[in-house]
């Protein structure tokens, strides 16, 4: 926010110098970026301020003096808003069709003004300070006392509007065209001042062209309202364009000014440009309530770390003009309607502070017993997974939960995604259920800077909803490789990572569990080439090729490979084991069988387990054969069986009862056939 200093010492009488105010301002938690000269004589200068999201009180100049008065101790002069009194008979009907969005509604007539007056130099100069040309008198008015007030206000062409002023949401098939010369379709999530035929603006963002105050208006209608903040909050945004008002009534604005602020400006209207007033009309519902607050000076110390009495608390508040009860080291303080953000007892330490003077509470270092928390081995550290990856080659990416609405249709099926009620972009719609959308948006922006070989990982929350009307949060894991299995080098044959590279980075991640991986489709990978992923019988996530369809819309060379991990699902692993490592030597046997084409490995090495004696070390597939000398639905599959004892030495008759073992499963079983 703009203003120059000479507007802000007409409220507020200090001592200090405008450097001494500014630090002051920004010592007390209101930034003031800058201080510029105003004109080139340097009487008077701009002070340009930043406050925070919180402070809509501090949105006009009059709030900033407030401010100043309470930090310097000075005496704070409030404008004239007595009442102006009412000359003409003519009222307007008010009626509030949308009491929560609008709790309170004003409006005036004002007849016979004379729209070819000029606005005064000390106005015009002001508005000019403030980023804000003249436009003309009565527009000058309603943005001279929103930048005074914080109070926006708005007139209409009362030739243009057609009986009484409604306050509703839109219709329909309604449209509006607004000052900036945009034409809207309304909805009905956008609230509007309307007469009984038309809408005539956009509540607290902008008014509409077609009643515009213009050189051919006589008489106006002057408007004082409130809206409640969450029914402006986005919708500009969502607009595509943004206003002072809008940008206040976001941030909530002083319910009880909407009275004095219509005074004011009839006030200076009938000064600049003559007229006749009619009386305020209003209609109110239910507003805001503000509800006392409790500060106990023994939580003031505690929290600030140093002892403030209660005499200088009780100064404190009165600076702030807060109402409030002492009893004894017991305040109660009754928020005053300008500070929405007051609402429990450390906003009031706050400040208590602020104003006490943050570089008057001493530094200390804190101190105490430090003691390790314990670790237990079961729990799944998510440091533990980043360096897995990292050392596999991966990077991490960390990207937005909301993402496109077409993403979650297109990578999982999901049309009906949580949509947020006021998304930061028009393409940031709707909250991810999914990792892989973002991975594979990732890996476009790589291969559009020439990088022909990614490896991208993401650990971070997803959002469905639960079935139930509510929603559900869970933590993903999701990975991606494109392009060589290794990086670039004479001593590796060069070839694309396949579904086993990914298999084998997944199953270092869950070691010492043991993931079993069974076929089956996933919207967004490959019909044939994907697989659901469990640990211990508990589903955890997929694993894959992305899908061609997908490939093709999103333009990519050729398919990258994915998997995505639900961490909540296991949240314990078993832990590592010490065993005692054998001094005696290992025995090796290998065994070849033919077997039918559907039976996987995992399902063989399951039974294998199943039956296998405590001196079994290891069983690994090295061959698979298909071709000449094996029947069509048939394949041949090679693998090694290693034992060893840890006490003695193995004897071949030892050896070959385990084989034996084996080869009466695998017949029994699955109907293999032993090769020679």
């Amino acid at each position: 926010m703009k203003f120059s200093e000479n507007w802000l010492r007409s409220f507020v009488n200090s001592p200090l110098s405008g450097r001494e105010l500014a630090d002051a301002l920004t010592m007390s938690g209101i930034e003031v970026e800058s201080i510029e000269p105003a004109d080139p004589d340097k009487s008077d200068r701009i002070f340009t301020t930043k406050p925070t999201p919180n402070r809509g009180d501090c949105l006009s100049v009059f709030g900033i003096a407030r401010e100043v008065a309470a930090i310097t101790g000075s005496a704070l002069t409030p404008a004239n808003t007595a009442t102006v009194p009412a000359t003409v008979a003519d009222r307007i009907e008010i009626a509030l069709e949308a009491p929560t969005a609008c709790p309170c509604y004003c409006g005036r007539i004002v007849r016979g003004i004379n729209q070819h007056a000029v606005t005064p130099d000390w106005m015009a100069k002001r508005l000019e300070c403030s980023g804000l040309r003249s436009i003309g008198a009565v527009v000058d008015v309603t943005n001279y006392v929103m930048l005074e007030f914080g109070q926006p206000l708005h007139a209409f062409d009362l030739a243009r509007v057609e009986g009484g002023i409604q306050v509703r949401f839109g219709r329909k098939n309604e449209m509006l065209r607004l000052l900036n010369e945009q034409k809207i379709e309304l909805d009905e999530d956008l609230l509007i001042i309307a007469d009984r035929k038309k809408p005539l603006a956009l509540a607290g963002i902008m008014g509409g062209a077609d009643s515009a105050v213009g050189t051919q208006t006589k008489d106006i209608l002057l408007e004082s309202a409130f809206f409640e903040p969450g029914s402006i909050a986005g919708k500009s945004r969502m607009l595509g364009f943004g206003s002072d008002s809008s940008y206040r009534f976001e941030r909530g604005v002083d319910f009880a000014a909407t009275m004095p602020a219509i005074e004011y400006a009839t006030r200076l209207i009938l000064e600049i440009c003559g007229g006749r007033a009619g009386p305020v009309c209003e209609a109110s519902a239910a507003l805001p309530e503000r509800k006392p607050v409790r500060l106990r000076c023994a939580r003031v110390e505690r929290v600030l770390g140093v002892a403030i009495s209660e005499r200088r608390i009780a100064d404190i508040l009165q600076r702030l003009k807060f109402m409030y009860q002492a009893r004894g080291d017991e305040f109660t303080v009754m928020p005053p309607s300008y500070r929405f953000d007051l609402i429990g007892e450390e906003d009031l330490i706050e400040e208590v502070a602020r104003i006490y003077g943050y570089d008057r509470i001493p530094a200390r270092q804190s101190g105490g017993a430090a003691r390790m928390l314990p670790a237990t081995e079961t729990r799944t550290s998510f440091s533990r997974l980043r360096s897995l990856l990292a050392v596999r080659d991966y990077q991490e990416v960390i990207t937005y939960s909301f993402v496109d609405r077409r993403w979650e249709e297109d990578f999982c099926s999901n049309h009906d995604p949580v949509a947020l009620l006021n998304p930061i972009a028009a393409h940031l719609n709707v909250m991810r259920s999914s990792l892989l959308a973002s991975l594979v948006d990732c890996l476009k922006l790589n291969i559009s800077r020439q990088h022909d070989r990614v490896r991208l990982f993401e650990i971070g929350p997803c959002f469905e909803r639960d079935g139930e009307g509510g929603y559900r949060q869970s933590t993903r894991l999701a990975a991606l490789a494109y392009g060589e299995a290794f990086p670039e080098q004479w001593g590796v044959v060069k070839r694309r990572a396949d579904f086993y590279d990914v298999k084998s980075d997944l199953e270092a991640l869950l070691v010492p569990d043991i993931a079993r991986f069974k076929s089956a489709p996933h919207s967004a990978l490959h019909p044939g080439r994907s697989a659901e992923i469990s640990v211990n019988g508990i589903f955890m996530g997929w694993i894959g090729e992305l899908h061609p369809r997908l490939q093709q819309q999103y333009d990519l060379p050729f398919a990258p490979m994915l998997f995505e991990l639900n961490l909540d699902a296991r949240i314990d692993r078993q832990p590592v084991v010490y065993h005692e490592i054998s001094r005696l030597p290992v025995v090796r046997r290998d065994i070849s069988i033919e077997i039918a084409a559907n039976v996987t490995w995992e399902a063989l090495l399951t039974a294998l387990k199943k039956s296998a004696p405590a001196t079994l070390l290891e069983i690994t597939p090295f061959d698979i054969y298909r071709g000449k000398g094996i029947d069509s639905d048939k394949k041949s599959i090679a693998f090694r069986i290693l034992l060893q004892d840890t006490s003695k030495t193995l004897t071949d008759a030892e050896v070959d009862l385990v084989i034996e073992q084996f080869i009466k499963v695998l017949e029994k079983q699955f109907n293999a056939t032993l090769r020679k």
